[in-house]
């Protein structure tokens, strides 16, 4: 079940009937598909057949009073507005399940188990980018109230070693470290113990005060505790722009929304400018699903007009980071939830050792009921 579907506060006004939403969804739908002006002769021939193209005409010019619809051209037909999307994905947007050739994407990207919350999220926004065939991007929240449950200090050479932290959300970080000649099995084995007696059973936010936790480090140990530290503090910073992923950036230039030179320079822009894209990626209220159309993203103005659906990701039910899709307000949104619920409930188990090829195809894809 999805809960929470986060939109803008669309108001029913009044004489939106029964007919009238039946119209406003076929218009919707048929623009989503084809990118033209849907006319009375159209929703006749596909959906209403018992109405006359006439009254179907009267419905959309009062729609169209409405704010729902506009009209391009006297004699085109009609197109949906932001208010009409708005209205669709909250009362009128139809459910969809993935195909078996969509289950096969997200096996071929699951199927193994991924330990690593920064290697799940570019998963998940691969899986997203190439179901969709929208441009993807997936967020790293900061996981400061991740617990350290153990650090392994694993020899490389004389001279270096790898440091790999878990938590109870998985693997955060590994790093290699420069510590000097002479390192051995034996010396890592305990330079592993100590710091893990360190910082074990601590909280991210609380490590990054490690005079707290340690009041001396041991002279052979030091130069591992301060990138061990340093890691965490990197880690821990929510202003990180490495932290965001977008894959299929190129897609955006296959929509007709954008075969406009500068409206497609203007999307490109805004996708280059990682700072720009953390605050409306973040879910705020908790929120599941979080879909924000047209103006709901104006964060500046000549913001390029688009629309942005997010799903947070937990862990443990720690939310790790959010993934979801940029593209036109014309986007499949029904398809585009379908995906970011199905992935959502997918790296939940993760962590358990399951993997999307252990699930229940039919069980797991029907997943906005």
């Amino acid at each position: 079940m999805i809960a929470n579907l986060r939109t803008s506060d669309s108001r029913y006004r009044m004489g939106l009937t029964n007919r009238k939403e039946k119209i406003l969804q076929a218009i919707v739908d048929g623009y989503i598909e084809n990118c033209q002006p849907v006319s009375s002769a159209e929703i006749r021939d596909r959906h209403l057949p018992a109405l006359s193209t006439a009254t179907i005409r009267n419905e959309m010019a009062a729609l169209e009073e409405m704010g729902y619809l506009m009209q391009p051209h006297t004699s085109a037909g009609r197109v949906p507005t932001a208010e009409a999307y708005r209205l669709y994905v909250e009362k009128l947007m139809p459910r969809k399940k993935l195909s078996r050739s969509e289950l096969k994407i997200v096996k071929r990207y699951f199927n193994k188990k991924i330990t690593e919350i920064d290697d799940m999220l570019k998963s998940t926004a691969k899986v997203i980018s190439e179901i969709t065939n929208l441009t993807s991007v997936a967020y790293v929240q900061s996981a400061d109230d991740a617990t350290v449950t153990n650090i392994r200090i694993v020899r490389i050479s004389d001279s270096t070693a790898l440091i790999i932290i878990v938590t109870d959300l998985g693997v955060l970080k590994d790093s290699t470290v420069n510590i000097g000649s002479g390192v051995t099995d034996e010396y890592c084995e305990h330079a592993s113990k100590f710091v893990t007696e360190v910082f074990g059973g601590h909280k991210i936010s609380e490590i990054n005060k490690p005079k707290a936790l340690v009041k001396e480090v041991r002279k052979e140990y030091e130069q591992l505790f301060k990138t061990v530290v340093r890691i965490f503090k990197n880690y821990g910073n929510e202003e990180s722009l490495s932290d965001i992923v977008l894959e299929g950036s190129a897609k955006i230039l296959e929509q007709p929304e954008y075969a406009n030179l500068q409206k497609a320079k203007a999307m490109l822009e805004f996708l280059d400018a990682k700072d720009e894209l953390v605050p409306v990626l973040q879910n705020s209220d908790n929120m599941n699903i979080s879909i924000k159309i047209g103006k709901d993203n104006e964060i500046r103005d000549g913001m390029p007009e688009c629309a942005i659906v997010t799903a947070s990701y937990n862990i443990n039910g720690v939310t790790v980071g959010n993934a979801g899709v940029i593209g036109p307000i014309r986007m499949d949104y029904s398809k585009v939830v379908s995906v970011l619920d199905y992935l959502s409930k997918t790296v939940q188990m993760l962590p358990a050792g399951e993997t999307a090829s252990n699930s229940d195809d039919q069980e797991n894809v029907d997943n906005v009921k």
